[in-house]
Formats: C-alpha cells, sequence, structure tokens
C-alpha cells in the first residue's frame, strides 16, 4: 500500500512540475539531501529518505532516475564512479567504470596509415565499452542499501512508463542532437514524437525503457547482462560492428578500491583512485597550494591564479604519464598524492613567472565528454554519498539499443589510442592508458567527500571532461580558503588549465580585469573566456549540523532537502 501511494505521488510531482518549473538552486534541510541535474531524479532521492532509506538506497533510486529523467549523461548503458562514507566514518569507492570488450585492441581506431580515426572512436558501436552502471548500482544496494531492488527501481519504472513532462531543457537537448538520432530508428523513435522534435510541455514516454527497468527490478543484474535485455544488446553489436558480447556483459563486475586520502589544512580528502585520475590529480594539486595562502591573495586574483594554473600544469602533466588502470599498470600513487612530492614538483615554480607547459614534463617517479552528470547525497544518519555517471559525450554514440530504450556509450575514446594524439577532450595519454581487453578506460570523474573531524564537511564532483577535476578543486578551495557558503563556492566562477593545450580557459569575471593584465606580463598564454560553463557541481555542504544543498546555477537541476 505505501509503496503504491509512493508511486502515485512520484506522477503526480512529475505533472505538476512542468516544463519552465524547476526546484530551487539552494535549500536547507536538517534530515536528509539531494542535489542532481535533475529536479525530479532529487524528488526520487528525498522521497526515498524521507520512507526511511538511507543515502545509499537513495543514490540507487536517483541513479536510475536519472536514466529516465536526465538521458544525456544518466545511463543504464554507461558506467561511473561512487564515493560512499558510512555514519561510522568508513570510506569506499566503487569503480562500475566500463570496459574495453574482449575482442578490443591496442589500434582498433587507428585507419590504414595508422593514423587515428576519430568518427569510430566516437560515433560508432566499437566506441562503446561494456557497461557498469547497473552492475554498480545493484552492487551497492546489495552491500549497503536497506530497502529493496524493486523498491527503489520503482520511481524510474514509474517514470518511463507514465512519463515526465518535458523542460525547455532537456526539449532543446532533443531538438539539436534530433540529427544524430535520425540516423538510427529507434533512437529517433525514443528522441522524437514520430519524426517531429518534441517541446517543451509535452509529455514523454519511454515503454521499451520502462521494460528494461522491470526486468533488472525483478531479476536484478541478470535482467540486464543476461537474457532478453543481453540478446538485444549482442544482437545490436553484431549487426552494427560492435564488440560486445555475452561473455563481455556476464563477466562485467564493479571493483571496491581503496579511496584516495589527502589532507589539506586541517581538513580530510576523500576521493576516487584510479582509473579515475581525480582523487591523485585533486590531492596533488591541493598539496602544491597548501604553503601560499590563498585567502590573503583573493579569490579572483593574479597570484591566485597563476598558483592555481601551475599546480595544474603539473598535474595534468603527471596524468598523460602515469594514470591508467590499476588492474593493468602500477599507477604510483602513494608518490603522486605525497606532500614530499608536490614540494618536489613545485620546486621550479616562480610566483612572477608562467611556465611553459613544453618545459613540464611528466614528474620523474600525461576526452571525456562535458556531459558526465554528478549527485550528492546525505541522509539523516550522517551516510554520504558522492556519484558521478555518464555515457561519454552527450548521448553517448546517439545509439539507442533497439527493444531496450536505452543509449549506449562511447566511453572507449577515453583510452589512449595513439600516444601523444589528443583524444577529444585535447588530453594526452600514453602506455598507462593504452587500449587492452576488459581493461577500464582512464576518466577525470571526481566524486569527492571532505571532513573536518568526525563530520562531513562537503560532498561535491562535477561533469566537464578535462575540466572536472578543476571544478572540483575550485569548489573546494572557495569553500576552505575563501570560507565561501556553499552556494556562493559553487557559483563563483571558474577558470581551468590542463597543461596541453597551453590555454587558460575562464568565465565571465573569474579572473579580474587587473588581474589578467598581470597574467599575461607574467607570461600567460592564450587566455580566453570559455564559449562553455565549466562544470555542473551539484553539492552539499554540513554547517553546524545543518545541511545546506545546491545545483549548480550553470545548468537545470534542483535539491531536495527535509
Amino acid at each position: 500500500m505505501k509503496q503504491a501511494i509512493f508511486q502515485k505521488l512520484v506522477v503526480l510531482m512529475t505533472l505538476l512540475f512542468p516544463a519552465s518549473l524547476v526546484l530551487a538552486e539552494f535549500q536547507r534541510g536538517e534530515h536528509g539531501m539531494v542535489s542532481s541535474r535533475s529536479d525530479i531524479a532529487s524528488e526520487v532521492g528525498k522521497n526515498i529518505l524521507e520512507q526511511g532509506g538511507n543515502a545509499v538506497d537513495a543514490a540507487v533510486a536517483v541513479g536510475f532516475a536519472l536514466a529516465v529523467a536526465y538521458p544525456a549523461a544518466g545511463n543504464i548503458g554507461g558506467g561511473g564512479f561512487m564515493v560512499l562514507r558510512t555514519a561510522n566514518g568508513e570510506v569506499y569507492t566503487q569503480d562500475a567504470r566500463e570496459k574495453a570488450p574482449l575482442s578490443s585492441n591496442r589500434d582498433m581506431f587507428l585507419d590504414t596509415n595508422g593514423e587515428f580515426d576519430r568518427q569510430l572512436s566516437r560515433n560508432s558501436l566499437l566506441a562503446s565499452g561494456v557497461p557498469g552502471s547497473v552492475a554498480g548500482l545493484l552492487d551497492a544496494l546489495e552491500r549497503f542499501g536497506t530497502m529493496s531492488r524493486e523498491q527503489v527501481i520503482a520511481p524510474a519504472i514509474l517514470l518511463a512508463e507514465e512519463g515526465v513532462v518535458l523542460n525547455e531543457d532537456l526539449a532543446n537537448q532533443f531538438q539539436r542532437n534530433i540529427s544524430a538520432f535520425e540516423q538510427y530508428p529507434a533512437s529517433i523513435e525514443k528522441f522524437s514524437n514520430n519524426g517531429i522534435a518534441y517541446k517543451a510541455g509535452d509529455l514523454w514516454q519511454q515503454l521499451a525503457l520502462a521494460e528494461t527497468l522491470k526486468l533488472i527490478s525483478a531479476n536484478g543484474r541478470d535482467g540486464f547482462y543476461k537474457g532478453p535485455v543481453a540478446d538485444m544488446l549482442v544482437a545490436t553489436m553484431q549487426a552494427n560492428e560492435g564488440l560486445i558480447t555475452h561473455e563481455d556483459l556476464e563477466n562485467y563486475e564493479p571493483v571496491w578500491r581503496e579511496p584516495i586520502h589527502g589532507t589539506y589544512r586541517g581538513y580530510d580528502i576523500w576521493s576516487m583512485p584510479a582509473p579515475s585520475s581525480g582523487g591523485v590529480m585533486l590531492v596533488q594539486m591541493l598539496n602544491m597550494l597548501e604553503p601560499y595562502n590563498l585567502e590573503e591573495y583573493g579569490l579572483g586574483s593574479a597570484e591566485t591564479v597563476h598558483l592555481m594554473v601551475e599546480a595544474e600544469r603539473r598535474a595534468y602533466a603527471d596524468r598523460a604519464e602515469h594514470l591508467g588502470d590499476p588492474d593493468f599498470y602500477d599507477v604510483p600513487s602513494t608518490m603522486l598524492t605525497s606532500k614530499q612530492y608536490a614540494q618536489l614538483r613545485f620546486t621550479n615554480f616562480d610566483p612572477a613567472l608562467a611556465s611553459l607547459s613544453d618545459d613540464i614534463g611528466a614528474g620523474s617517479w600525461p576526452q571525456e565528454s562535458t556531459q558526465t552528470t554528478h549527485y550528492s547525497i546525505i541522509d539523516a544518519e550522517g551516510n554520504t554519498v558522492a556519484v558521478t555517471t555518464t555515457l561519454n559525450a552527450s548521448y553517448g554514440n546517439k545509439f539507442v539499443v533497439p527493444g531496450a530504450g536505452f543509449l549506449l556509450n562511447n566511453e572507449m575514446d577515453d583510452f589512449s589510442s595513439k600516444p601523444n594524439t589528443a583524444n577529444g577532450f585535447g588530453l594526452l595519454g600514453g602506455v598507462a592508458n593504452k587500449i587492452q581487453p576488459s581493461k577500464r578506460m582512464l576518466s577525470s570523474m571526481s566524486p569527492t567527500i571532505i571532513t573536518q573531524g568526525d563530520a562531513v564537511f562537503l560532498v561535491t564532483g562535477s561533469p566537464g571532461g578535462s575540466t572536472i577535476i578543476t571544478t572540483v578543486l575550485q569548489v573546494v578551495v572557495n569553500a576552505i580558503d575563501h570560507n565561501l557558503n556553499i552556494e556562493n563556492a559553487v557559483s563563483s566562477p571558474r577558470f581551468h588549465h590542463q597543461w596541453q593545450p597551453n590555454i587558460i580557459r575562464y568565465e565571465t569575471d573569474a579572473i579580474t580585469d587587473q588581474a589578467l593584465i598581470r597574467l599575461r606580463a607574467m607570461g600567460h598564454q592564450g587566455l580566453s573566456i570559455s564559449r562553455f560553463s565549466l562544470g555542473d557541481a551539484n553539492s552539499i555542504m554540513m554547517i553546524n549540523g545543518r545541511l545546506e544543498g545546491v545545483s549548480d546555477p550553470r545548468n537545470v537541476g534542483g535539491t531536495a532537502g527535509f
């Protein structure tokens, strides 16, 4: 009875919050908080918490709801990372990153002349890695959740079956991508109204996806990795020169890894280890910054920007050389995150002069889409979850599996297909991230939890490809060094540098006019206003036992607390 009432409330909520209405970007609460890219998904998570579920129950429900309500990055055909801190202070990280199919090989994206073919790595079914999201969410629920699989997936099934009212954000996304969807019958069927672009206010139903979710609800991981859904996925691969087989699907397992841990000005930093590059780089950059007084320098000053850019330059150079799947490559995480290494790496830092990226190699000891998505959750007991999930490019490779209703990822592009050749987002890589069967591709996703003493202080993360890590860095620095509340820490304008190419991209007002003049005089090159917003850091802060949540104002989203 309670479940039926809950389902009806979810439908009612969806219908009552139509096209142009979005939940407040900022909310306070005492018992629980959810912040995500979708107001609908955040409400689903809050309802799970109100029913007595914990943060993991809510995280799984939000994950499946995002597959329905935010298909650009929410998914069951992709993968992601989870950082979990239990109420008793134990921290776990789950790697549900996609894996290379067993029949993949190092040169699979090279043409007959040995040149990298971006079309193959981005827009073909060869680009799809073995999905990890379903296995990851269900495994987290089984290990740490308190509710049943049927309870936490029910809201997503209902949303897919009954439909969601499209807001302008989603309707515009569908319209922008309609020419890509038209290449594939199942994609144009899902994302258009009989070939006509949807409009804001239209009811959007996904009946095929609802049936897939029902099979997962009834049969667990076997509802996705075996049976009819697996058959449809493999048949799609065979018909379109893809590589994923039944063996690939049945063999997929998420991995629980030791978290990356660092300290910064009395706070503990808990983040994602390799094959994420995010946790290593975040701690490495904070270690480089710690000896300097950023609060005194001021937000947006030449001194602050110069210092942070030089830390970013060195960390991204190390990324290209040293980071990959630790199951295949000996990643020197302990060294890279040590404060001694940070001091060594910064010995050639000049406070008055910019370094040249060409002169900054990897330390002795270097393309991910902006359409990833991140959500943060804290429950009444203090259980805390940070999840970042993705299909890689916006809507993955735009290919919907016929009959199954979900999009496929194009994550294979995140491997280094050819040494020292940039991927679709300008990131370089080498041997550590080369394509190998069953290997997980390197990622920038950086779900992060920060604690002070025994209490959670901040939960954050972001989409943004190569800008993910610098986005998270700036949210952390804004909160700790510049003493900003969560609303301002997230909304403050951002800048980004990633070693190569040697440019500083920045949002309007991220750097003062006077600072721009000084930075150019220091020798910083390619200072340019970014055409796109940098990141989408849906975050939660705990202040004196009260929760403050914010969905990044750069995009439509929602926080839901109580």
